[in-house]
């Protein structure tokens, strides 16, 4: 993708605020800067979850038990079964911290994809208007990719086997949302979920702190935004 000066002249209009600072930057200038700031904020977004604790231990993202079974869970634990809880809980955040660094490639080819209406929205955006970009073009890919590796990291926990077969059944009554009636359905889509807040974080935190970013082209394209 080469973003274009006449890009810029049409975002002159879209965006007077920001017009002036931007007007100074080469399209080659602005094209690598934001794409060496979304590769960061999506590469760091991906080292935080897809390692031991990346999830299980960041309260924001921490995949809880199904919505079905939280209905139970004080029950459970009163009755003893809080260990059985918890293991369940762990293998559900074990499995995602497995899957997400399958993402780093699917996001990488995302950016390279950009075109020139997608970069004017995300430098004309919201705080978070790349990672929604992310989230509109790699939803669907890493839902494919994250899977059949849950489902794999799920199968060797008995607990999870058994939540399956009871789930299963209470879903064939209406006891059970259909959706979660699989767990590999709930994490994958759990940790889809968490990947998209952190690189929404990781967005407002170069939008906020340019000179905070790694590099040049980078910080000069954004901190013509400020």
């Amino acid at each position: 993708m080469r973003l274009t000066l006449s890009f810029f002249a049409a975002l002159l209009l879209a965006a007077s605020a920001h017009a002036i600072g931007l007007a100074d930057i080469s399209g080659k200038d602005a094209s690598g800067g934001l794409k060496e700031a979304l590769t960061q904020g999506a590469g760091k977004a991906v080292d935080l979850l897809g390692k031991k604790d990346g999830f299980l231990g960041n309260s924001k993202v921490k995949i809880p038990l199904p919505p079905s079974v939280q209905k139970v869970e004080s029950v459970m634990r009163g009755l003893g079964m809080g260990k059985k809880a918890d293991e369940l809980i762990t293998a559900m955040n074990r499995a995602a911290e497995a899957a997400v660094p399958e993402a780093k490639t699917l996001l990488v080819n995302s950016i390279k994809q950009m075109s020139v209406e997608d970069a004017k929205g995300i430098l004309t955006g919201g705080d978070d208007a790349a990672t929604q970009y992310f989230r509109r073009t790699t939803s669907g890919p890493l839902t494919e990719k994250f899977k059949p590796m849950v489902k794999t990291a799920m199968a060797k926990v008995n607990v999870a086997k058994k939540y399956d077969q009871l789930a299963g059944k209470a879903a064939s009554y209406g006891l059970v949302r259909e959706e979660d009636a699989q767990l590999e359905n709930y994490v994958t889509q759990k940790t889809l979920d968490g990947l998209y807040l952190m690189m929404a974080e990781e967005e407002k935190a170069i939008r906020k702190d340019p000179l905070g970013a790694a590099g040049a082209m980078a910080q000069k394209v954004f901190g013509a935004l400020k």
